[in-house]
């Protein structure tokens, strides 16, 4: 049996309600509330001078053009497009993005082999190694893939059969009337916090920011070409999806971090939600995304929802941006190709 890991985190095809943000005729001082994004206001957005990005494949945005790493990160995932806004992505040490593809909490501080640990063609180092100092602005979006949980719910459609109309994955995974995909979570939770306190000891100064994963699955209806999941085990991967961006909420309120919602904006561009689709469903496409990740549109959307909450506002552009200077094209060729070749491997699984 393939192990999953939402090659952004355990699969994270997960979801968050979120709050409204509330207009204001002044921007707050951005380092007074970072419990709420509902309490940030959508004006000029702080003027930031070293951002790191740390995350899963919902961060990294792999099969996204482009991907300069084997951590599968594109250059047009929400990070790099927040970076842009915030007037950093080409500004030398003003930016960097150690988001990989498979990570879960430990590769904070263990480092990650990649492209997964059978195939190791290159050792990460820890996230946190990116942190110095004078950061003053982390996002982190992690989670999804410890204790395998939305790795193993991304492989319900392997359980529709069993029972079309019923819900034989969240069955499956219910031992002794205990569904323990939804109490691994619980644990998930005591490990944010612990992440967001090792950030916090590495860059003091940083503004951190939990960013929660968008939703997967739509409140009703059912869409089994794209996601074959049997009926009744949409909405329990849904309350899984809620239960995630709930435990990154509470843990970002309890350690002092700002919680961005992307789950309450994404009503409407889940899987099954056609041209307007924030996240690809099981199919991947080696130029717009991997299975049960974001696509490009998915991760301009979080971007903008990420930078509203830091007190900013977006441009409307959304054109693919080229490559960073100095990118290896034949090196980017390679990984296309050995990701073409172990899509089954890597998407979404690693």
């Amino acid at each position: 049996m393939r192990t999953r890991t939402l090659l952004a985190g355990s699969v994270a095809a997960l979801g968050l309600a979120v709050g409204t943000l509330a207009p204001a005729a002044a921007a707050p001082d951005h380092r007074t509330n970072r419990t709420s994004a509902s309490s940030m206001t959508a004006t000029a957005a702080p003027a930031y001078k070293k951002y790191v990005a740390m995350g899963d494949s919902y961060t990294a945005g792999p099969l996204i053009p482009w991907n300069s790493t084997w951590c599968f990160r594109s250059n047009n995932n929400y990070p790099a497009w927040l970076a842009t806004d915030l007037g950093l992505y080409y500004q030398s040490g003003a930016f960097r993005d150690v988001s990989c593809s498979s990570a879960d909490t430990t590769n904070l501080t263990q480092p990650q082999p990649t492209p997964t640990p059978e195939v190791n063609l290159a050792t990460q180092q820890p996230q946190l190694d990116a942190l110095t100092l004078d950061t003053d602005l982390v996002t982190l979006g992690l989670g999804g893939n410890d204790y395998g949980v939305f790795g193993s719910l991304i492989g319900c459609g392997e359980h529709r059969d069993e029972d079309p109309t019923g819900a034989p994955c969240r069955d499956h995974y219910t031992v002794n009337g205990v569904d323990t995909l939804s109490a691994a979570l619980d644990n998930t939770g005591a490990n944010l916090e612990r992440s967001v306190a090792q950030i916090k000891e590495r860059a003091p100064g940083a503004d951190v920011v939990l960013v929660g994963y968008p939703r997967l699955l739509p409140p009703s209806g059912y869409c089994p070409d794209t996601v074959p999941f049997a009926d009744g085990d949409y909405a329990w991967a849904d309350s899984l999806n809620r239960k995630l961006n709930t435990v990154m909420r509470n843990a970002a309120n309890r350690k002092g971090a700002l919680y961005v919602d992307t789950y309450g904006p994404a009503l409407g561009h889940d899987a099954c939600a056609g041209d307007a689709a924030w996240v690809r469903g099981q199919t991947s496409d080696l130029l717009a995304g991997a299975a049960y990740h974001p696509n490009a549109a998915g991760m301009r959307a979080v971007s903008k929802i990420v930078l509203e909450a830091l007190g900013g506002s977006a441009s409307s552009s959304t054109t693919m941006k080229k490559a960073p200077a100095g990118a290896d094209t034949e090196a980017e060729l390679k990984k296309q190709r050995w990701a073409r070749q172990h899509d089954d491997e890597l998407v979404p699984t690693s």
